[in-house]
């Protein structure tokens, strides 16, 4: 595996280009172009915010267009990772035929166009945390951390979903069901806290709360986000270790299944 890390290094300009090609191809013949990146967690925000604090009234949230902002955000970065990222390998299979290069580049350059569009729409919050006036953490220096370790954890499902995907095309269908299913089951439009942490089920008690941050890596991150920019306070150290460390794994087992199956791409394709 270090072998094929060195190979994927020598082709960092190649996977700059597809990078490159995949946010060019993303907004062709868009009026707006990148700017969509900017406007739709705008909308997302406005739409939120009104049924929360109009329709249905929620006194427990302060500020709540920040809140939910500093939810969707990153949560767009991972359905956006995950959704182009499937596909990335299919999508480019005459290139996969006819040309050498290591296949990780197709799912690596689809991962970080989603970064690059993430990046973008923090311009978005943070020109919403000036109007709104929300608390910045002194922490803040962690951010670049946190974004590298949710685009480990992308890449790692990525490579994972990519290979199946090449091998049984109802993936990308599959996982926008649970996409939809995890959306509820993440703390993006309501608070983490709101989980209950005495839970019987059958007779057994459970901390849902704490579960939910140990099962669930976008949990850990989303809260890790608003602790920086809503909250104003040190994230928990011990979820962002945990959160950290399962990244890793998830990008090391994904990495492995990847190569394992990548020799047959070009047969599948």
């Amino acid at each position: 595996m270090i072998g094929h890390i060195r190979e994927l290094i020598t082709y960092r300009e190649l996977i700059w280009n597809l990078t490159l090609r995949e946010l060019k191809t993303r907004y062709k013949g868009s009026i707006l172009g990148f700017f969509w990146g900017l406007l739709s967690p705008l909308a997302m925000m406005l739409v939120f915010t009104f049924v929360f604090t109009v329709m249905m009234p929620n006194t427990q949230v302060e500020n709540f267009p920040i809140f939910v902002l500093t939810g969707l955000l990153p949560w767009n970065f991972f359905t956006s990772g995950v959704m182009g990222g499937i596909s990335s390998v299919v999508a480019n299979g005459n290139l996969v035929k006819k040309v050498y290069f290591p296949r990780e580049v197709l799912p690596t350059a689809s991962v970080l166009s989603s970064m690059i569009n993430f990046l973008l729409a923090l311009v978005v919050l943070a020109l919403a945390l000036l109007v709104f006036g929300a608390k910045i953490s002194p922490w803040i220096w962690l951010l670049p951390l946190i974004i590298l370790v949710q685009t480990v954890l992308i890449l790692g499902i990525v490579l994972f979903l990519c290979t199946v995907n090449v091998f049984y095309r109802d993936t990308l269908m599959i996982v926008d069901v649970v996409m939809l299913a995890s959306f509820f089951l993440t703390p993006v439009f309501y608070p983490i806290d709101i989980l209950p942490k005495n839970y019987d089920l059958w007779g057994v008690t459970l901390d849902i709360h704490r579960w939910v941050r140990i099962l669930n890596p976008m949990a850990s991150l989303i809260t890790a986000y608003r602790d920086l920019f809503y909250y104003g306070y040190r994230t928990e150290i011990y979820f962002l270790l945990r959160t950290i460390a399962t990244s890793i794994v998830f990008l090391g087992l994904g990495y492995w299944f990847f190569l394992r199956f990548s020799g047959r791409f070009g047969e599948e394709v």
